[in-house]
């Protein structure tokens, strides 16, 4: 059922609880000061505490106070002489969960206390499915070792224990959204709310009532007030995706909440404070939307605060297979089969194309593989035909040319025994360009 702490330098009356609540079924420990009671906490954990007011070494309010502070779920029911009921209700203040006054009837301790461990057993059951969401969203399940993906996770992991400003930047399906949630689970805001809102599917009167909310009577159809994105954002994250889609006058106000951590409901006159962190997000070349003037300059820098940009897929040809075998392990789980092992060819398929959609585009068609299959190997039949008559290549990307490119010069080079004039006449070149590829490849 839990584990009692009696901190009470009263031995008989400490005896007398330690046996009540024994009865009940709890596991109880008992400390006569409050060093002793504090090392017990150390050592153990506890669901509650019952503490004296009068100790010898100090006062239960304030060891109150510490206790909390150190063991959150830990409830803390005090007791008090008569007349210093003042005592239990300032405990209170300091977090303890109630009070009860020595010499009242002992059977108001055992009702009290079970309300008190169900209390401490819901807030650690919460504590539980939070680490759990933590690490559902954490830095480690950015799958890649590449060094485009590993440099980006670097950046991240050094801003998410910022409250700084992020804007990330990259195609679409880089996994924009992913970052956003690690940054917010790593860093001090992660038991907070996070809260995502695509800016390009609302339209500019919806967008701006989702974000800040609305007053009754603003608009046709808006019968009650209503708390914006950012209230519900409010000591926690707000997401902003494709904000470059976001038209000229919103983000005037989105400037004023980022410089004041104020805003205006729809309808309203008086402004609404926040607290909230903000991670922005595009697909698009800010810059240019800038020169075009589609977006605001001095907006792009209050959101450029950190900028950290997610390489596209074909840019990372070493972390295909592995997010592909964790896509496979995925849906296999979903569809209730083993995971199929992927073919050679399949593999190779999955290497050469280029993959616009990048990291969910890659995602889908696991996800359709592992359905069309009933074999224990995909094949490349189970791909798109976009897919399938994709030729097969060493280089999809330009790190992949300058593979090709290195081991063909060095080639060239073994044939000419290192005389690098004739390795340059030989491949059409300047001398100049020859030693500057070779500094570059290292060879």
């Amino acid at each position: 059922m839990g584990r009692i702490l009696i901190i009470d330098d009263e031995d008989k009356l400490r005896s007398l609880l330690a046996r009540i609540i024994s009865l009940e079924g709890y596991e109880v420990a008992e400390a006569p000061t409050a060093k002793a009671g504090l090392k017990k906490l150390e050592q153990n954990k506890f669901v509650a505490v019952i503490c004296d007011v009068k100790l010898p070494d100090g006062n239960g309010i304030d060891l109150t106070q510490k206790i909390k502070s150190s063991h959150p779920t830990t409830e803390v029911i005090v007791l008090t002489a008569y007349g210093t009921i003042a005592d239990g209700v300032q405990a209170m203040k300091h977090g303890a969960f109630d009070y009860i006054t020595k010499g009242d009837d002992n059977d108001k301790i055992i009702p009290l206390l079970n309300r008190a461990v169900e209390k401490a057993q819901l807030q650690q059951r919460i504590q539980q499915l939070e680490m759990k969401v933590g690490e559902r969203f954490s830095f480690s399940t950015i799958l890649g070792s590449s060094k485009q993906i590993q440099e980006a996770i670097s950046l991240a992991k050094k801003v998410a224990v910022t409250d700084a400003t992020v804007l990330l930047l990259g195609e679409t399906g880089t996994g924009k959204e992913v970052f956003a949630q690690a940054i917010h689970y790593g860093g001090e805001r992660r038991n907070k709310n996070f809260v995502a809102v695509n800016c390009a599917a609302l339209g500019k009167d919806i967008l701006e009532s989702e974000l800040f909310g609305h007053k009754a009577g603003a608009f046709t159809g808006a019968i009650k007030d209503t708390q914006g994105l950012f209230e519900e954002a409010n000591e926690g994250t707000i997401f902003l995706d494709e904000i470059s889609e976001m038209n000229l006058e919103l983000q005037a106000k989105l400037l004023r909440v980022l410089e004041t951590n104020e805003f205006i409901k729809v309808g309203e006159s008086k402004s609404t404070r926040v607290n909230v962190r903000v991670i922005a997000a595009s697909n698009r070349d800010l810059q240019k939307e800038i020169e075009s003037g589609n977006f605001r300059s001095d907006l792009f820098y209050r959101l450029a605060v950190f900028q950290i940009q997610l390489p596209p897929l074909h840019e990372r040809i070493k972390d295909i297979e592995p997010l592909a075998k964790f896509f496979i392990q995925l849906f296999a789980e979903k569809v209730n089969k083993p995971a199929p092992k992927m073919s050679d060819s399949f593999l190779e398929k999955l290497n050469s194309y280029q993959w616009k959609g990048n990291v969910r585009e890659l995602k889908n068609i696991i996800e359709r593989a592992v359905i069309l299959s009933d074999r224990d190997e995909l094949v490349v039949s189970d791909l798109p035909l976009e897919l399938q008559n994709t030729p097969p290549s060493f280089a999809t990307s330009p790190f992949d040319w300058a593979f090709i490119e290195k081991q063909h010069i060095q080639k060239v080079l073994a044939h000419t025994k290192g005389n690098k004039t004739e390795a340059a006449r030989l491949m059409n070149i300047g001398l100049t360009t020859l030693y500057r590829k070779i500094e570059e490849y290292k060879l």
